[in-house]
Order: structure tokens, then C-alpha cells, then sequence
């Protein structure tokens, strides 16, 4: 190793041996140039740049102890892989790396796509009112490819259960805050036990992501979506709960003092959270009569997920990045999609 080299490279990246991978796996023009991309409040994610101008992306797990079954960033390639010649937009990937001794955790590289992921207000109004109108229509018509994909067809049939879906997270989550809390919080507890006693039927199986928003897609800033990311979550399960999902990070009035795509979604142009949930029940053919249960599982299991980001920040785990996370209020806003998650479900 060059220590002049690894001086260079932030936390989480072995800057001689990953260049090595690259050269093994793509052509580059050394040196690499890594960065931390700031906001990732989950497996960590590196822009890769080379001296003749090529883009990469590079995603590892966090550093230190990680929760079981979390951050398995070999499914997520698993899953881009199997998409790459499907209507859903996906990044093209260049290879798999699971040599711990490479860079001490697994990683995947993939290429750089063009566009924007409108993370926040300030991006959202460089945005058209006209295209955050297509934007909306275009999230919802990649969704609904997504849950048209033939899990068969592109080999994810044995991906998961195909059943018990609301059942199985439940489980997950409710472990995986026993695990990661920081602080006994017995809404969520009110909240799991309401979920179990209402389980709705099993729906159709499909892919479901599990984390599908605005701030996970690269988009054309004329409105298509380029690129859907962040697949860590995904598994196969109800379509449902992936539109309750992007209903929980869409702008609700209900909502005080609203952040990141919820804040910026309220923006005009952008449709409702009724209007959304209306087109995808017209294009897929489903209900919307459960929907406020989805809802209120979604807003819960952010939280228990969020309990988790608090608890790696904490531990230091999520590497220096250039917007250091305000630890009081996400803690607070487990609190708040606690109790939210109360609230849809009628149980507050």
C-alpha cells in the first residue's frame, strides 16, 4: 500500500487495492479519484472518477458491526443484474466484488448515470412545474413496471418468500429494532402488535423495492425516470406496501415541519399524495381500501429503520460526510413517524 495513496482516500475505501479491481474489471486511466456521497444514510456510496473522465459508483456496507441480514449490497447487485434488460430503468453494473480482502466489506461497482436525484427543496425548484408534473406520472408509471416484472422471467423467483410478506417484515423489524434501539419508544410496540392483528391478505406476488422515492431515482431533470436506486431493501413481497412507501415520503399537509422529499414535493407541479395513489390503482387495477393500513406500516417500519441510522451515527459508523446528520432531531423524527404510524392506523 502507498501511504501517500491511502492518505487520499476516504474512510471506507483501500484506494490501491480497489484501483487494482478496476483495472481488472473496466478500463480506466489511473490514478482514481474516490468521494464520499454525502446523504447516504445506509450503505455508503463513493463517486469514482478516472484521469480520462470516466464515472463510476461504488456501495459497501457501513464500517463496524453490522446488524444481521442488513447492507448485503451482493443482493442488491443480484437484483440490478437480473433488471438490466427490463422496462425498469436501471444503473449498468461492472462487477461484484466479495474478496474481503480487497476492501474489508463487499462492494459493486456500477457506471456513473446522468441526471438528478432531487433530494431536496433547493434542487426541486431548478426543476419546471411542468416536469415535476411528468416527474410524479413518471414515478408511478416505472412502479408499476416494476410490479409488472415476471420475477420468473429475469430469475428472482427464489428470491424470497412469495407469501406472508406484511408478516415477515414485521418480524424483521420489530428484531431489528430489539437490536439497534437507543431508547425504549412503546409506540412501536403499540404499532407492531395492531400491524399483526390486522394482516390483509396476501396480494399478488412481485418485486417489491422497498425504498422506492423520489430521492432514490436518478432522474432527467425533463421528468423520466434514468435510473432506480438504493435496492438494499428490495425483496419480493406486496406491491402496496412500495406505493405506501412512496406515499410516506411524499409531501402530507399532516406533516409539521417537513424534510427532504417531503418538503420538496409540496412544491406545484408535483401531484398529490391522492393523486398519486389514484393513478397507480387505475394502471395496475388494484384498491385503494386498505390503503391507510400500508400507510401506517410503511411511516412504522421507517422507523425502526431510522432507529438503526441513529444508532450507526452514533457508533461512528457512516464515515465523515460533508452534511454531518443532526443527531437530536432524527432521533426526534423516529419519534414523529412513530406516531404517525399511529395515527393512519387509527390507534393513537
Amino acid at each position: 500500500m502507498s501511504p501517500d495513496s491511502q492518505a487520499l482516500a476516504p474512510e471506507g475505501i483501500h484506494i490501491d487495492n480497489v484501483t487494482a479491481w478496476f483495472h481488472n474489471h473496466v478500463e480506466i486511466d489511473g490514478p482514481l479519484e474516490f468521494g464520499l456521497i454525502a446523504g447516504g444514510r445506509s450503505n455508503m456510496t463513493f463517486t469514482v472518477n478516472d484521469q480520462a473522465g470516466r464515472q463510476f459508483v461504488l456501495r459497501r456496507p457501513p464500517m463496524g458491526p453490522l446488524l444481521p441480514s442488513a447492507h448485503d449490497v451482493a443482493r442488491e447487485h443480484r437484483l440490478m443484474d437480473a433488471l438490466q434488460d427490463s422496462p425498469v430503468p436501471v444503473p449498468r453494473l461492472v462487477g461484484l466484488c466479495q474478496d474481503e480482502a480487497v476492501n474489508e466489506r463487499d462492494f459493486y461497482v456500477m457506471h456513473f448515470l446522468d441526471g438528478v436525484i432531487v433530494r431536496d427543496i433547493e434542487i426541486g425548484r431548478t426543476i419546471t412545474e411542468a416536469n415535476r408534473t411528468r416527474m410524479s406520472h413518471e414515478l408511478i408509471d416505472t412502479l408499476c413496471a416494476l410490479h409488472r416484472v415476471d420475477i420468473d422471467e429475469v430469475g428472482l423467483g427464489n428470491l424470497a418468500k412469495r407469501s406472508g410478506y406484511i408478516e415477515r417484515q414485521i418480524k424483521r423489524w420489530s428484531g431489528q429494532w430489539e437490536q439497534s434501539k437507543t431508547r425504549e419508544l412503546p409506540v412501536i410496540e403499540r404499532v407492531a402488535d395492531h400491524l399483526r392483528a390486522n394482516l390483509p391478505a396476501d396480494a399478488k406476488t412481485t418485486i417489491a423495492h422497498g425504498d422506492y422515492r423520489l430521492s432514490n431515482c436518478m432522474m432527467d431533470p425533463e421528468g423520466p425516470v434514468t435510473g432506480v436506486l438504493d435496492w438494499e431493501l428490495c425483496t419480493l413481497g406486496d406491491p402496496m406496501a412500495d406505493l405506501a412507501g412512496l406515499l410516506g415520503y411524499w409531501h402530507d399537509p399532516a406533516v409539521e415541519d417537513p424534510q427532504g422529499d417531503n418538503e420538496t414535493t409540496g412544491l406545484p407541479g408535483f401531484l398529490s399524495q391522492e393523486e398519486l395513489a389514484g393513478l397507480y390503482a387505475d394502471e395496475m387495477g388494484v384498491s385503494l381500501d386498505l390503503v391507510d393500513y400500508y400507510r401506517g406500516f410503511a411511516a412504522w417500519r421507517l422507523a425502526c429503520i431510522s432507529e438503526g441510522v441513529y444508532a450507526r451515527y452514533l457508533n461512528g459508523q457512516q464515515g465523515s460526510q460533508d452534511e454531518e446528520l443532526d443527531l437530536d432531531e432524527y432521533k426526534s423524527g423516529v419519534e414523529r413517524r412513530a406516531e404517525r404510524a399511529a395515527e393512519l392506523l387509527g390507534i393513537s
